[in-house]
């Protein structure tokens, strides 16, 4: 699968950690940066990138991660077409595939030991979206107009 990647300084070394994982299980990833955890980066400039190759499908999936994920869920969710969530559990990765299809993982360098970010990673790609009744919905995630 081809996964595009990007952290600011507070998510750069679990971006490492979880990037060499992915690379390691075959996965081709292409790394936005930031290079280092030494200089305070603007987090929406690594969550815009990530987003638009995944909107533009320059890749498959995207990883975002800052300090809490938080900032980078809500810079990618503006981007049409990107399902971006914010996971602490494999449990809330597995569901955030199955019924919201979302392509855009985002994970909390501050909060996470990288085993536990590589366990949701893990269960995140490998859950698949479950359609039917769920893929009606995901098509109202991504309408132009207000629904009520």
């Amino acid at each position: 699968m081809k996964i595009a990647a990007g952290a600011d300084h507070a998510g750069f070394e679990l971006k490492q950690e979880i990037v060499a994982r992915l690379r390691a299980a075959g996965h081709e990833v292409i790394d936005y940066g930031t290079a280092s955890a030494e200089t305070s980066v603007d987090y929406p400039d690594y969550g815009h990138a990530v987003a638009r190759a995944v909107a533009d499908g320059s890749a498959e999936r995207g990883l975002l991660v800052c300090g809490t994920g938080l900032g980078m869920c809500m810079v990618a969710n503006r981007h049409q077409g990107v399902r971006a969530a914010d996971c602490f559990t494999p449990q809330l990765a597995e569901m955030t595939r199955r019924h919201n299809d979302a392509n855009v993982l985002c994970l909390a360098g501050r909060e996470l030991a990288a085993d536990d970010a590589w366990k949701i990673t893990e269960v995140w790609l490998a859950t698949p979206f479950e359609g039917d009744r769920h893929a009606r919905r995901v098509a109202l995630i991504d309408a132009r107009e207000q629904v009520s």
